[in-house]
């Protein structure tokens, strides 16, 4: 019989019986479809399949736990996003299908609910600093993404230099904001794809 070590020990408590990123996704539906505000505690408990208590325990507070949401949906983004921008095929194409993409996301059913950070974590951002942050940070790693990929894009003699990297990315990074408000607003998936197709050129140009 071999001496217990410290790998043996077993933590104590019972194990959680839930995925915390399955939590994560179905308390993001309840904020998107009624924003921070109006979410109640109970209608997130009953979103993540938790008691009050439970939720508390794993999350935090309210604000804690939009946070946790809003992370991971911004990380579900920044891995789609490089999916695509690592993909073959020259910028167009590439922008092309991620703004295909993006208005997919943006208008699935059975909600309109837009992109999260623009469409509540923008208005609860004047009274919640916590959550201008999370939300200023994501923002920030898709527009490193999209510099990137301007970056390789010129170096491929794809495009000319001018506009700079950046300035390309500040351009594509403020269409998808404004598709997401369109689609908070009801706007069809056909007429958001026909609007950001017609703009790729002239980001890319």
């Amino acid at each position: 019989m071999r001496n217990s070590t410290n790998n043996d020990k077993r933590p104590r408590g019972r194990p959680r019986a839930f995925d915390p990123d399955e939590v994560l996704d179905r308390v993001r539906n309840v904020f998107i479809e009624k924003g921070f505000a109006a979410a109640s505690l109970d209608d997130l408990a009953a979103a993540a399949g938790l008691n009050r208590p439970s939720l508390y325990a794993a999350f935090g507070d309210k604000e804690q736990l939009y946070i946790h949401a809003l992370t991971r949906y911004g990380q579900q983004v920044h891995q789609g996003m490089t999916s695509i921008l690592e993909g073959k095929g020259p910028i167009e194409k590439r922008l092309t299908e991620l703004y295909v993409a993006a208005v997919k996301l943006y208008t699935a059913p059975p909600l309109a609910p837009g992109c999260m950070i623009i469409g509540t974590a923008a208005t609860e951002a004047p009274t919640h600093p916590k959550i201008a942050e999370a939300a200023r940070f994501l923002l920030g790693k898709i527009e490193e993404l999209l510099v990137g990929a301007f970056e390789r894009a010129v170096e491929a003699g794809e495009i000319a230099p001018q506009p700079d990297p950046m300035t390309r990315a500040r351009l594509a990074g403020a269409l998808f904001d404004t598709l997401a408000v369109r689609a908070r607003l009801g706007g069809s998936p056909k007429k958001l794809r026909a609007f950001a197709l017609s703009m790729v050129p002239a980001i890319c140009r």
